[in-house]
């Protein structure tokens, strides 16, 4: 039985020639379809199911070779072999070139006519072969794609809501740090964008930074909950929630955790070298920690505190960039306070819209 979908084409402007063809054809077990001209055959071959064309190339209105020429429009894979009663090497080699498959003149033998048909169907099995390989192989590197995107989307979906569920365990510590963690997170995002940072450090910075105080679970609350200015003990108490923080974040193997590790560590260096606990100055401070410094210091001046009153937009504005006796313009990265002037705007914008 024949294995091909589609049938062969015979064409040709003799009666006799296509009756004694089809009927060969049918013999072997295949599917034939005659066609007179080439006008004729043509709507067969844009259905797509012709295996294999047989046809003249001497034909009254589109010749053999025009028609040759339609059938590589159409599909350039059918195999398709020329007959013709006059052996011109002009011809053939012209029918050669424009991607015939095979050359017979007439009267041919039956064993050569039928060892090209073979032949034609052959590579016809082929190339079908391929092609049905390369698109089942793309489909199943389409799937294996879509199956990687959906575990990699989960996997972030489900690594921002752990770094979500850890940054809320720093909050029923300090009711303070709910909307001031989301608030870093959107002022650091900010810096980034105006650096022209790169958008994975934009977005990775604006999640690690949420992280900023973690280790302040690890201070005592007689300390983390005072209603009044820690002395200068206290204080040293405090500062060792970087320490903490760092401990806590450190040796993962996700850039997001990494990044949080920094930044918890090294947000209360200064650029002038007198900030802790290692007092880096300048470019040895990482600048993911460079940018969530100047975030946290200008979040935590608009916050009222128990020991301070909480100040407006201007007043905190005037502080980072002049000073206080406190707080000092040399506090900071020159490059990042000089964006933060550039879009205080939005940090003002920032402050007014997440509050608790």
């Amino acid at each position: 039985m024949n294995e091909f979908e589609g049938s062969i084409l015979v064409v040709d402007d003799e009666l006799p020639i296509r009756q004694y063809l089809s009927s060969l054809i049918k013999k072997q077990g295949y599917s034939v379809i005659v066609s007179e001209t080439a006008e004729e055959a043509l709507p067969h071959v844009s259905e797509g199911d012709i295996s294999l064309v047989l046809t003249d190339i001497r034909m009254p209105g589109i010749s053999g070779l025009e028609f040759l020429y339609e059938i590589r429009r159409i599909d350039p894979e059918i195999p398709v072999i020329l007959m013709t009663g006059n052996a011109d090497v002009d011809v053939a080699v012209e029918a050669v070139n424009r991607g015939a498959f095979s050359f017979l003149t007439k009267p041919f033998r039956q064993d050569y006519l039928l060892a090209a048909i073979n032949r034609g169907l052959e590579r016809q099995r082929l190339v079908r072969a391929e092609k049905n390989y390369t698109i089942t192989l793309e489909n199943t590197v389409l799937r294996k794609t879509r199956e990687l995107e959906d575990t990699a989307m989960m996997a972030t979906k489900l690594s921002l809501e752990l770094i979500q569920r850890l940054s809320a365990v720093a909050e029923f510590r300090d009711s303070y740090t709910a909307a001031h963690i989301s608030r870093i997170g959107l002022y650091s995002k900010c810096i980034a964008e105006a650096m022209n940072m790169y958008r994975d450090f934009i977005e990775t910075v604006a999640v690690a930074s949420s992280l900023h105080d973690i280790g302040k679970i690890g201070i005592p609350d007689k300390v983390l909950l005072k209603k009044t200015s820690l002395t200068d003990e206290e204080r040293e108490v405090m500062k060792e929630h970087t320490v903490m923080g760092h401990k806590i974040l450190s040796g993962s193997s996700h850039p997001t955790i990494q990044m949080a590790s920094s930044i918890a560590l090294c947000h209360h260096e200064q650029w002038n070298g007198n900030g802790y606990p290692g007092r880096l100055a300048g470019r040895d401070i990482p600048v993911e920690a460079r940018i969530v410094t100047l975030a946290d210091h200008y979040d935590a001046l608009r916050n009222i505190r128990s020991y301070k009153d909480a100040l407006s937009h201007e007043d905190a504005m005037h502080i980072i960039t002049k000073g206080d006796g406190r707080t000092s313009p040399d506090h900071f990265d020159p490059e990042v306070l000089d964006i933060f002037c550039r879009i205080e705007q939005q940090f003002e914008q920032i402050f007014s819209t997440n509050q608790d």
